[in-house]
C-alpha cells in the first residue's frame, strides 16, 4: 500500500531512566538491517526519519502526499546536540512548485501537551474515530480527513521536548533551556530555522498555528523568527488562545468570563426563555454589551458600588448566566470558574466540563465548590491516545518502544516575562504581509471566546491593524474541530485565510 523509505542515524548511549530508542532495526548505508547489540538499554536518537508515501480525498479531490516522520536536533551554540523534535510533516507529492506552496507549522499547548489534537483531529490528513460530537467510539483508529488544509498547504506537527517521543539528549542539561515562556520561543525558533533549511522551504509562504499555549508559542515566535532568525511570516493562527500576557486587571478578569458563562447556560437550556429561545450568536450580543458597559464599571467600583445597583448588577448576572441572584451576591458579583462548573448543573447531579462545557461528568458528591474531575479531558484522552500510537506505529512506520507523551513533564516551568501578545502586535507592524486569525469555541472555559476578542483589542489599541485581524467563532468547546460541523467549517476558514493573506506576485511589503 505504500512504500517506505527507513533511515536511521545512531547516536550514543546514555541512562535507562533518561535516555530514548527507537525499536527498529538501524540500517548501514546500502539500507541492509544489522543485528541490534544495545542489548535492553534504551537509546535516544534526536535524528532520524520514516518516509511514507500515501493519498487522501479532500473535498473531493485526490490528494498524494509524502509523510516524514522522526526527530530532528536542537543545537546549542556550538553545534552541539542538546535535544531532539519529535515531528510529522505531510507534504503534498503532486505539486511542481514548491516555492510558491504555503507551510503551516503546528504546535499544540499544555504547556506540555504533544501536537497530537490538531494532527489527528483537526488539520493533518487522518482523523481518529470518534462521533459527530466527539465523544469516543470503539473500535480505535483514523480514518481519512476530508476536510484537511492539506491540498492548500503542507504541514509540519512539531513536539517540544519532553512531548510526544521529544526528548533531551541528557539529563544534566538545565531544565530552565526549554521549560518556560521565553526559553520555548528561543529554542523553537532555532529548530524551525533549521526545519526549513533541511527542507528547502525558505521561498515558500510561512504560517504558525498554535492551540491553547500554542498561542502564546506562536506568538512569541512570530517575532523571534524575524529578530534572531530573519524569517517573516504571512499569517498567524490562534486557536483557543490564552491571554497573551495581556493585564485584565481585577475587574476585567472578573467581567469578561460573563459571556462564556451564558453561552454554557444556553446550550444546557438553564436561561429564561426570551433568551434561551434566541439562537446562540443571536443571545450573546446582548450579554457581552451589559459586561462592557455595566458589569465591568460596576466592578471598577468593589465595595463602593451602592447596595442597589449590587443587587441590579447581581440580577442581570444571575439572569445571563443560568446561575442564582444568591450565588451571585455570595461570590461578590465574581463568581470564579470552578466554582460555576460545579454550580451550573448541581440541582441535576452533574457538573459541567472546564475544556468543554457541553461534556458532563459525575461527582463523589453534589457538595463543593469545583468538579472532581475534568469531564472532557478524559474523554478526549480516552480517544485520542490509542489512535496516535496505533496510527504512528501500524500507518506512518515509525516503531518505538518509547512511552507517546501526551502531557511530558516540563515543570517548573518559568511564566515571567511573558509578552508574547506584544510580541506578535510588533511583528505585524513591522511586517505588512503577516496577517492574524483567531479561532475560539464558546464553550470554552478555559480560554473563553471574550477573552480572545479583548486580546484583539488591547494587542491593537491604535486600530491600525485590525484590517489584518481576523475573528471567528464556533459552537464547541477548546479542540472546536472535534464537533464534525466545526471542524469542516474552522478548517475552510483556515483554507481562506490562507488564500487571502498570500500576496500577488511581486506586491511589495509596504505600508
Amino acid at each position: 500500500m505504500k512504500k517506505t523509505l527507513f533511515l536511521l542515524i545512531m547516536v550514543g548511549y546514555f541512562n535507562t531512566s533518561f535516555a530514548q530508542q527507537n525499536s527498529s532495526q538501524p540500517k548501514d548505508s546500502k539500507g541492509t538491517a544489522k543485528e541490534n547489540n544495545s542489548s535492553s538499554n534504551l537509546v535516544f536518537n534526536p535524528d532520524q526519519n520514516v518516509v511514507t508515501e500515501h493519498a487522501t480525498t479532500i473535498k473531493g479531490q485526490k490528494v498524494p502526499y509524502k509523510a516524514t516522520t522522526g526527530t530532528m536536533p536542537v543545537w546549542d551554540e556550538e553545534g552541539k546536540a542538546i535535544a531532539g523534535l519529535f515531528y510529522t510533516y505531510y507534504e503534498r507529492s503532486d505539486v511542481k512548485d514548491r516555492a510558491a506552496r504555503p507551510l503551516v507549522i503546528s504546535f499544540n499547548g499544555g504547556p506540555g501537551s504533544a501536537s497530537v489534537w490538531m494532527h489527528i483531529a483537526y488539520t493533518g490528513p487522518t482523523l481518529l474515530n470518534i462521533d459527530d460530537e466527539g465523544y469516543p467510539l470503539q473500535p480505535y483508529g483514523i480514518k481519512e480527513n476530508p476536510y484537511s488544509i492539506l491540498d492548500v498547504a503542507d504541514i509540519v506537527f512539531v513536539n517540544p521536548v519532553n512531548t510526544g517521543y521529544s526528548r533531551a539528549t541528557s539529563k544534566d542539561i538545565p531544565k530552565s533551556t526549554f521549560f518556560g515562556v521565553n526559553a520555548d520561543i528561543k529554542y523553537l525558533a532555532d529548530w524551525i530555522s533549521g526545519f526549513v533549511t533541511r527542507n528547502n522551504r525558505w521561498a515558500s509562504p510561512k504560517y504558525l498555528i498554535g492551540e491553547s499555549y500554542g498561542t502564546t508559542r506562536v506568538s512569541g515566535l512570530a517575532l523571534e523568527l524575524q529578530n534572531s532568525q530573519w524569517m517573516y511570516l504571512n499569517g498567524v493562527i490562534l486557536v483557543s488562545p490564552t491571554t497573551l500576557g495581556i493585564n485584565r486587571g481585577v475587574a476585567a478578569d472578573a467581567a469578561l468570563k460573563l459571556p462564556y458563562f451564558a453561552a454554557t447556560a444556553w446550550y444546557h437550556k438553564m436561561l429564561a426563555a426570551d433568551l434561551q429561545n434566541k439562537e446562540l450568536t443571536a443571545m450573546l450580543p446582548e450579554v457581552e454589551d451589559f459586561t462592557l458597559n455595566e458589569l465591568l464599571p460596576a466592578l471598577s467600583k468593589g465595595g463602593s458600588l451602592d447596595e442597589a445597583k449590587r443587587k441590579e448588577i447581581a440580577a442581570k448576572i444571575a439572569r445571563y448566566s443560568g446561575l442564582s441572584e444568591k450565588v451571585v451576591l455570595q461570590n461578590n458579583l465574581n463568581v470564579p470558574y470552578n466554582y460555576f462548573w460545579k454550580e451550573l448543573l448541581r440541582d441535576q447531579g452533574y457538573t459541567v466540563g472546564r475544556l468543554d462545557s457541553r461534556y458532563k461528568g459525575i461527582d463523589r458528591k453534589d457538595a463543593g465548590d469545583r468538579p472532581d474531575f475534568n469531564a472532557e479531558l478524559t474523554s478526549w484522552l480516552h480517544s485520542f491516545t490509542p489512535a496516535i500510537n496505533m496510527y504512528l506505529r501500524n500507518n506512518l512506520n515509525y516503531k518505538t518502544d518509547f512511552k507517546y507523551n501526551m502531557f511530558g513533564p516540563v515543570h517548573p516551568w518559568d511564566n515571567s516575562n511573558d509578552s508574547s501578545g506584544e510580541n506578535l502586535r510588533q511583528a505585524m507592524a513591522q511586517n505588512p504581509y503577516l496577517n492574524v486569525m483567531v479561532q475560539a469555541g464558546y464553550y470554552d472555559g478555559a480560554c473563553d471566546y471574550f477573552n480572545s476578542k479583548y486580546n484583539l483589542w488591547q494587542m491593537d489599541p491604535s486600530g491600525k491593524l485590525k484590517e489584518r485581524m481576523s475573528w471567528k467563532g464556533y459552537q464547541s468547546g477548546h479542540m472546536m474541530y472535534l464537533r464534525k460541523q466545526d471542524l469542516e467549517t474552522a478548517n475552510e476558514d483556515i483554507r481562506i485565510f490562507i488564500k487571502q493573506s498570500l500576496p500577488k506576485n511581486n506586491q511589495p511589503a509596504k505600508y
